[in-house]
């Protein structure tokens, strides 16, 4: 594993530990290890997500608001780590969220992405303030986490979401020294997150190249199961119907972020396809480490992904789970 990555490396379970690439999840339920609440849990949760997105791709917005309990800032240190929110623009509702352990620095920063299909949760919501300070208490290099809050599908298709992570990423580099605490070593910076905020956290490092912003040090690009995509995929076929992120919810987000008349080839979705960018020629892309899970039918394009960036001269690691489904890393009871 690259140097650059060291501090992500209490992110993921064992490696070691994982079987060997299965090619679906058959008849067992890969999910069987969480305790029956939480596997209920989850999946009224995911059924009432999928009721609240409609098929003239509007989304219920009361509905999931239900289930998108917040947290809010904690200027006073809670547990060794404080937070603050910060606004970038208001008209968009662009604002991040700082982290900061107690701790002396220097520090390394991670600008987080949070994922939700580009249409839900926030950087206020329950499950990623708590990932975020759990991520700075098990990592045992400190660090400080920035992360970004943007704007969501139905009401705001693409590119609003890769504008919004690049602002935020200007915003924070232009005015560290203010929105950050004292602690924070910019020359260390890391783009990360999964799923939806792994597929931003590509384009806005891509951005952040062919601009390249002289105030931070982009360091590595942590995308953990990105939403990537095409126009097919054998990953799709043997895990169409794959717990957590299955082909049919797919359809419909693509069908949502995507422009219209736009195929999956489209280069936001299908970044190593006939439209992609020739990062080849940008020195300034960052190390990428790629985690991919083997019950997802994400990871053909996750495996694609990394191939692509070899033969494009950059450094990148790929780190198979390969009988983990699309999210495995919300549920710390998996083996």
């Amino acid at each position: 594993m690259v140097h650059q990555f060291s501090l992500s490396e209490q992110m993921m379970p064992d490696p070691s530990n994982i079987s060997s690439e299965v090619t679906g999840f058959g008849s067992s339920d890969p999910l069987a290890a969480l305790p029956w609440t939480t596997r209920a849990a989850a999946s009224i949760i995911f059924k009432i997500q999928n009721s609240a997105c409609h098929a003239d791709v509007t989304i219920n917005r009361r509905l999931l608001k239900l289930l998108d309990l917040k947290a809010p800032p904690t200027p006073n240190p809670v547990d060794g780590i404080s937070s603050s929110d910060f606004t970038v623009n208001t008209n968009r509702n662009l604002w991040f969220r700082a982290f900061s352990p107690t701790s002396s620095g220097p520090l390394p920063v991670i600008i987080y992405l949070h994922g939700g299909g580009f249409s839900t949760m926030s950087a206020a919501s329950w499950p990623y303030d708590t990932f975020c300070r759990r991520l700075i208490g098990e990592v045992p290099a400190l660090i400080v986490i920035a992360s970004v809050e943007y704007r969501h599908l139905w009401e705001h298709r693409f590119p609003c979401q890769y504008d919004d992570g690049f602002d935020a990423l200007r915003s924070i580099a232009e005015n560290s020294a203010t929105v950050l605490s004292r602690n924070a070593d910019v020359s260390r910076c890391f783009l990360a997150r999964d799923s939806a905020g792994g597929n931003l956290a590509h384009h806005v490092a891509v951005r952040a190249a062919q601009s390249r912003i002289e105030q931070v040090k982009i360091r590595g690009l942590i995308p953990i199961q990105p939403f990537f995509g095409g126009q097919s995929g054998q990953s799709e076929i043997r895990n169409e119907n794959a717990p957590i992120l299955n082909v049919s919810q797919m359809d419909w987000l693509w069908w949502a972020f995507l422009p219209e008349g736009a195929d999956r080839d489209h280069a936001a979705a299908n970044v190593s396809g006939p439209s992609a960018v020739d990062t080849s020629v940008l020195a300034e892309l960052p190390a990428t480490i790629v985690f991919a899970g083997g019950i997802d039918p994400l990871r053909d394009w996750l495996v694609k992904y990394y191939e692509w960036l070899k033969r494009s001269g950059k450094e990148a690691e790929l780190v198979r789970y390969p009988d983990m489904v699309h999210g495995f890393y919300a549920f710390p009871e998996l083996p």
